[in-house]
């Protein structure tokens, strides 16, 4: 096809067709983007030349998913994640460096290229472990929030070493230092401006962004891209600014909202990011290779795994959450192949490197998404073997589960606060009852809370935002939202998130009520009906007081 238009409408059928193909042989569809990378690619059929578009858009992908994985990373959780990612992401640095080092050396490859593989080797791919884990819906249980927690830090790593890398060009000895005092003042500076924009900007901005469901999407997008950007100007990564952006709004009340309305876009554009991936990959560096990869690779797939585990172990984690975190790091990265590159670029090291880091990245990124795909499988297959990694008492495991006991679940759900909904909330909240309030008005909701009622803000329309909601542990969801097509995508989605428990809706008028009951609501209530029964039943009670009283 000619242009670049058509280019992109043959780039999404192919992908489309192939993603249809791969969800038949139940295959991880993400591999599927990247095979279509490559055969649309220069390296096979070279069919798509729209390379700078199609990197933008991929670009725009990545940092739209790691701005949804700042809103998830809430400030509460930093103080149990924080030690452990800290520990367990430096902890797999240093073992991979120093074994993948010394292994790579016996390889017969010269110091330099020992060095920049066995630093490449260390970064497991953030956006591949978001997206796997995101599909998963395991990205807010325990190890999902450990796992990104330990790959931030590795995302920071490959800052740190490609200054210090580019560093290496000056003679003298000053590189290092100039490089981790530059590094120290622009994380300091960010420190500050991100706790000012957090505590006095931000909290207005959005909630005057917010009375608009459209514009509060167009801010979202607006901010995470600007930080995007702005991390890249200030020296670290687009990643980091974009993650940072979503970081500062994961405190507000609209981040489940802002999350809900981006889920489309995220899958959207990083179907350019690993099709960009696939088609960057250079084959023609592979010829000899085949043998250190196949090791390489190995040390990558158990040897990786197994630091996190016993980090974790010896941390107070139970086994079971130390191997499902430690498969995300079961993979080389994209910025792996990034950093060989900019090594070549410098002249450091030949391009003999750069196609054993293709060869590794490859089989790691294809073998590690089946992994963690079928991680509950696998553990349990592998469980008995695993004593070694856990303590007779995991005690920091212990002290989050008890966190989450006391944090107490609602009995019910009431979708919709208007004057029936806010009253009726706060009627079974007065008869005992643990109740969480929902609706798509900021001002609503602010009142509410101000009142001390539980309350979230957020479209009841949309399915992600609805399985955000702690519908698993309510008894109840009751809905008052007066528009029948609202109802109704509400009941889809809490079939789509799998909700048991008992579901009333309340009708306006035996029109509603009618409706309602065709699509299979097993509890309506009818206002109208009930307001009706409640009069005839006061009435008559004091019509016969008066008539005693005769």
């Amino acid at each position: 096809m000619h242009g670049v238009f058509g280019e992109f409408a043959l780039l999404l059928v192919i992908s489309a067709a192939a993603g249809a193909l791969s969800i038949w042989l139940r295959q991880p569809i993400l591999i599927a983007y990247i095979v279509v990378g490559i055969v649309t690619g220069p390296a096979v059929l070279g069919l798509v030349e729209a390379k700078d578009q199609i990197d933008l858009l991929a670009e725009v992908g990545v940092a739209v998913l790691l701005f949804v994985v700042g809103l998830k990373l809430d400030v509460q959780h930093l103080r149990h994640i924080g030690p452990v990612a800290l520990a367990t992401g430096l902890g797999q640095l240093t073992f991979t460096i120093v074994i993948g080092f010394l292994l790579i050396l016996l390889m017969g490859k010269t110091v330099m290229e020992a060095l920049y593989v066995a630093v490449a080797l260390t970064f497991s791919s953030t956006i591949i472990i978001v997206k796997l884990l995101t599909d998963k819906r395991e990205l807010d249980s325990l190890h999902g929030r450990i796992a990104v927690g330990f790959l931030i830090v590795q995302d920071f790593a490959v800052v740190i070493a490609m200054m210090a890398m580019s560093a290496l060009r000056g003679a003298d000895g000053a590189g290092a230092v100039e490089v981790a005092g530059s590094l120290a003042a622009r994380v300091g500076a960010a420190i500050v401006l991100t706790y000012v924009f957090m505590r006095h900007i931000l909290p207005k901005v959005v909630a005057m962004m917010a009375r608009s469901q459209e514009l509060l999407l167009i801010f979202a997008i607006a901010w995470g891209t600007g930080l995007a950007a702005l991390g890249e100007w200030a020296g670290f990564s687009k990643e980091a600014g974009a993650f940072l952006a979503g970081f500062t709004l994961a405190s507000t009340q609209y981040r489940d909202a802002i999350n809900a309305r981006l889920t489309g876009i995220r899958d959207f554009l990083l179907l350019f990011f690993f099709v960009d991936l696939g088609a960057k990959l250079d084959f023609s560096t592979l010829q000899g290779e085949l043998w250190p990869a196949a090791v390489l690779s190995l040390f990558v797939l158990i040897g990786n795994p197994l630091v996190v585990m016993a980090i974790m172990g010896y941390m107070g984690y139970r086994k079971r959450t130390g191997f499902l975190a430690g498969l995300t790091v079961a993979q080389i990265s994209e910025f792996s192949i990034v950093f060989v590159a900019m090594g070549i670029s410098l002249g450091h090291i030949g391009v003999e490197a750069l196609g054993l880091t293709t060869l590794v990245g490859l089989v790691t990124i294809a073998l590690s998404t089946y992994m963690i795909l079928y991680s509950h499988p696998l553990y349990e297959r592998l469980a008995p073997w695993m004593g070694l990694f856990e303590r007779k008492r995991p005690h920091r495991e212990l002290a989050v589960s008890r966190e989450h006991q006391d944090s107490a679940l609602p009995n019910v759900i009431v979708f919709g606060l208007g004057r029936y909904g806010s009253r009726l909330m706060a009627g079974l909240s007065e008869a005992g009852l643990r109740v969480l309030g929902v609706d798509f008005d900021p001002e609503v909701c602010r009142a509410l809370r101000r009142k001390g009622q539980s309350v979230r803000f957020g479209d009841s329309t949309e399915s992600d935002f609805v399985g955000s909601l702690p519908i698993a542990g309510a008894a109840w969801v009751i809905v008052t939202i007066p528009d029948l097509a609202s109802n109704r995508a509400l009941l889809q989605a809490l079939q789509e998130n799998h909700y048991r428990g008992q579901i009333a809706v309340v009708a306006r008028d035996e029109g509603e009520s009618a409706a309602l009951r065709n699509l299979g609501v097993p509890t309506v209530i009818d206002t109208l009906s009930n307001a009706v029964d409640h009069t005839v039943e006061v009435l008559t009670k004091l019509i016969h007081r008066e008539e005693k009283k005769e």
